[in-house]
């Protein structure tokens, strides 16, 4: 089975903006988008697992100054 591959939008984040994506398995999300950070020289990534409204996943976002 083919993986999903997703595209995160790092590059269009200011500090303090972020982006929630739903997903019942997390894991796999947090690490592949954690990379993609890394790979664009994000190095003050930050992501935690929740909910958000009503729906499971992962936010990822950039802490403020």
């Amino acid at each position: 089975m083919k993986s999903l591959r997703l595209q995160y939008p790092w590059q269009k984040l200011e500090r303090g903006q972020g982006f929630f994506i739903p997903c019942l398995d997390p894991d796999p999300i947090k690490e592949e988008g954690l990379h993609q950070a890394i790979r664009l020289r994000i190095l003050n990534a930050k992501v935690k697992v929740g909910i958000k409204d009503g729906r499971y996943g992962v936010m990822m976002y950039l802490p403020r100054p």
